[in-house]
């Protein structure tokens, strides 16, 4: 168990050596059969540590024709929630970072949608409706869904960046 771990960093590491710029998104299971609290405590130090640019969580329950069918569940759906929540309470604080950096920065985004009173794209980082959102004023500027264009972030929250079109 520790070898993987340390092989997962190394990896990790490796690739954002070789690819400035990346983002790296992983997906966890909360609760697996005999995930203990140490085990748990492992994961919440390895998602703090790698710093994911998006991480999703899903909590473990049985699936036929898989390897864990068959395992003892021994956490309570309610345990798996407070776990998966704590992972993503400390995610939202990691998305919030790294949103806050991309402050002042031209992306080039796909809009995908006109919502509300803002058209609403993503970077080239972000699967759609998973992920965040670059949100444009649609009151002051106008943009074609299916395009792509070029904005300047000027705020961000955990999970949107808000951004005006620039040349």
């Amino acid at each position: 168990k520790l070898r993987v771990r340390i092989e997962s960093v190394e990896l990790i590491n490796t690739i954002r050596e070789k690819v400035p710029g990346i983002a790296l998104r992983t997906t966890l299971i909360s609760g697996y059969p005999g995930e203990t609290e140490e085990d748990f405590e492992e994961t919440y130090s390895f998602v703090e540590r790698m710093r994911f640019d998006r991480l999703g969580i899903f909590n473990y329950s049985h699936e036929e024709n898989t390897h864990a069918h068959g395992m003892e569940d021994i956490l309570s759906q309610e345990e798996k929630q407070a776990r998966a929540n704590q992972l993503m309470e400390v995610q939202e604080q990691i998305s919030y970072d790294l949103n806050q950096e991309k402050i002042g920065k031209t992306f080039k985004v796909l809009i995908d949608k006109k919502e509300g009173g803002h058209f609403v794209g993503r970077t080239e980082f972000d699967s759609v409706e998973v992920d965040n959102e670059v949100l444009i004023d649609a009151a002051t500027q106008y943009c074609r869904v299916g395009d792509f264009v070029n904005v300047k972030v000027y705020d961000a929250t955990e999970f949107d960046l808000y951004a005006t079109v620039v040349d």
